[in-house]
C-alpha cells in the first residue's frame, strides 16, 4: 500500500485499486510524477479505508479483485463521495461489464493495458463534460485481430488455471488446435 498525506486545498488525489502490485505501483509513481498525490490499495477494504480518510478526486478501480470485486468497490466509493471520478480498468472488457460499471457509478471504463496518460485523458474529458461520443484517437495503435485473439485465449487459459482441455472446450476449439495456437509467439500489436 502506498499512501501520502493529502492537502485538500492544493493537491489532486488519486486512488489506484488493483491487486497487481507492479501495475498499481507503476500507476502510483506515474501519477506522482505528474503532480498528483497517489494512494494504492490491493483490495476493497484497504481502498475504502483510504477513500474515507483522503477523499480522492480520481479513483481507478480494477474489475477483478480478491474478496470485494471492482463493481462493489465502485458502488461503495460512490456512496462515500459522489464527487469522486471513478474509472474502471479491466483486462476483461465487454459491453455488459461497462454498462454494469456505469450503472453502479463509474464515470468511465478503460481496458488494460492503460497508462497514466490515457487515464488522465479520460479524467480531463469527464471533468470538462465532454466525455461523450467522440472521434477515435488515430494516434493510438489499434491491435490486430490476431493480437486480440491471442489475448483472449491467454485470458481464458488463465481463468482455467492453465487447463488446456477446459480452455479449448470453453473456446470451442479442438485441444490440439489450441495447443498449436499456444506454441506460436504472440502477434504484434
Amino acid at each position: 500500500m502506498i499512501a501520502a498525506p493529502i492537502d485538500q486545498e492544493t493537491d489532486r488525489a488519486v486512488l489506484v485499486v488493483d491487486d497487481d502490485d507492479i501495475f498499481r505501483n507503476r500507476l502510483c509513481r506515474a501519477f506522482t510524477a505528474r503532480g498528483w498525490l497517489a494512494s494504492g490499495a490491493h483490495d476493497g477494504g484497504t481502498a475504502l479505508d483510504l477513500a474515507a480518510r483522503n477523499a480522492p478526486d480520481l479513483a481507478i478501480v480494477d474489475l477483478r479483485l480478491p474478496g470485494m470485486g471492482g463493481l462493489e468497490i465502485v458502488r461503495a466509493l460512490r456512496d462515500l463521495d459522489e464527487t469522486t471520478c471513478i474509472i474502471m480498468l479491466t483486462g476483461y472488457g465487454s459491453i455488459a461489464t461497462a454498462l454494469s460499471a456505469t450503472r453502479l457509478g463509474a464515470n468511465h471504463f478503460l481496458t488494460k493495458p492503460a497508462d497514466a496518460d490515457q487515464i488522465l485523458g479520460a479524467w480531463q474529458r469527464i471533468a470538462s463534460g465532454s466525455d461523450g461520443i467522440q472521434a477515435p484517437d488515430l494516434d493510438q495503435p489499434v491491435p490486430s485481430l490476431a493480437r486480440v485473439e491471442w489475448e483472449h485465449i491467454q485470458r481464458v487459459l488463465s481463468d482455467c488455471e492453465g487447463n488446456v482441455s477446459l480452455a479449448a472446450k470453453l473456446l470451442g476449439l479442438h485441444r490440439r488446435s489450441l495447443q498449436r495456437k499456444l506454441m506460436k509467439y504472440p502477434p504484434r500489436v
